[in-house]
């Protein structure tokens, strides 16, 4: 076979069996860059906009490659109960990166476009996915169909409340209804939380977990009251001059505090059982995509930490955040060294008797 042709099937292969959920990239990216802003590390937080950018746009052309050219994989996918859930890092990743725009670059415009975007898949990936998954038929168990991924449609939920708020001051007049929008996002996103982490808590103490199974999407668990904290924090911080947010103030308090604490309570057991994963069960560590799924909640955690110590006024908490910013960047230096490394060819041993 020609050379040239070969890589191109090769390529073709690739991109129509490509991960749903590598847009987790963009998600672990963005927060890490977040995070390290808000703790006053400019000269980290600038190139990781950049290479966020990057891998955006990299990623949204072959997921377009995809969709046109092998959409019989994509309605698969979206159907599967294994990796259907991994379509809402897209809406997450498009809403983090607006997040990021505003936050780290002040780019308002391209922040408001990201979040239309957003909106937009989020309705699509949303409907699409919890009606094609209900009404299949041959459903898989719980043992073998559900896993931490399946809380990233409240991650997704609530990235849109995330970055509704930051942009709510820009809407003038209607900034009170987009208020209305983001906080009804927020409790939403608290239900499909609430409702999902059931089945999986049920699913990790009386079904068996075996090493294989315990991946890393499991740090969603973390990950997704993380971000509820930080959507509940940032409408805390934008919502006392408006009558019904102020009205509620004590319930919105109260609630952050409460998935905050339970996200702090998910850290040590997640490490627990990492540890019980690769050093007990000797499970290789090698790069997989889903380990991005690991980094955007260690980043996540720092950064919501820091925005409800200055929505409750509570100082002592900034100590996490100071800590925990050297564990996300640690984190994400080494996904991002391991999926290079990935990318790199192999060269194949020739045999004799060739």
């Amino acid at each position: 076979m020609d050379p040239s042709t070969e890589n191109n099937s090769k390529i073709g292969e690739a991109i129509a069996n490509l991960f749903p959920g590598y847009f987790a990239l963009v998600m672990a990216t963005g927060i890490v860059s977040i995070s390290a802003h808000l703790l006053g590390f400019e000269a980290v937080a600038w190139p990781l906009v950049f290479i966020n950018i990057a891998a955006y746009l990299v990623l949204i052309l072959l997921l377009l490659i995809r969709i046109i050219r092998f959409f019989p994989h994509v309605l698969a996918d979206i159907s599967d109960h294994v990796r259907g859930p991994g379509f809402f890092t897209v809406v997450a990743g498009t809403c983090v990166l607006g997040s990021q725009l505003i936050i780290v670059a002040g780019e308002i415009q391209a922040a408001k476009v990201l979040w239309f975007v957003g909106l937009v898949l989020w309705a699509i990936i949303m409907y699409s996915f919890f009606t094609l998954v209900t009404t299949r038929e041959n459903k898989p168990d719980l043992v073998k169909g559900l896993s931490g991924t399946w809380l990233i449609p409240a991650v997704a939920t609530q990235s849109i409340s995330v970055l509704g708020t930051l942009l709510a001051d820009q809407f003038g007049e209607y900034r009170s209804v987009v208020l209305f929008f983001t906080l009804c996002m927020f409790l939403a996103g608290c239900m499909l939380y609430l409702m999902l982490i059931t089945l999986i808590f049920y699913r990790f103490t009386f079904l068996d977990l075996t090493s294989e199974r315990m991946t890393p999407p499991y740090w969603i668990n973390m990950g997704a009251v993380a971000i509820t904290t930080l959507a509940g924090a940032r409408l805390i911080l934008a919502g006392g001059d408006w009558k019904l947010l102020a009205e509620i103030m004590p319930f919105l308090k109260g609630f952050t505090l409460f998935f905050w604490a339970a996200g702090t309570w998910w850290i040590p057991l997640l490490f627990i059982l990492g540890a019980w994963r690769h050093i007990y069960k000797r499970f290789p560590l090698r790069y997989d995509p889903q380990y991005w799924g690991l980094v955007f909640p260690l980043g996540m955690y720092t950064t919501c930490t820091f925005q409800l110590s200055k929505a409750i006024n509570f100082e002592p908490l900034m100590i996490i955040p100071r800590i925990f910013v050297y564990i996300a960047l640690g984190a994400w230096l080494a996904a991002a060294v391991g999926m290079v490394y990935s990318f790199v060819p192999r060269r194949t041993t020739r045999t004799a008797s060739s």
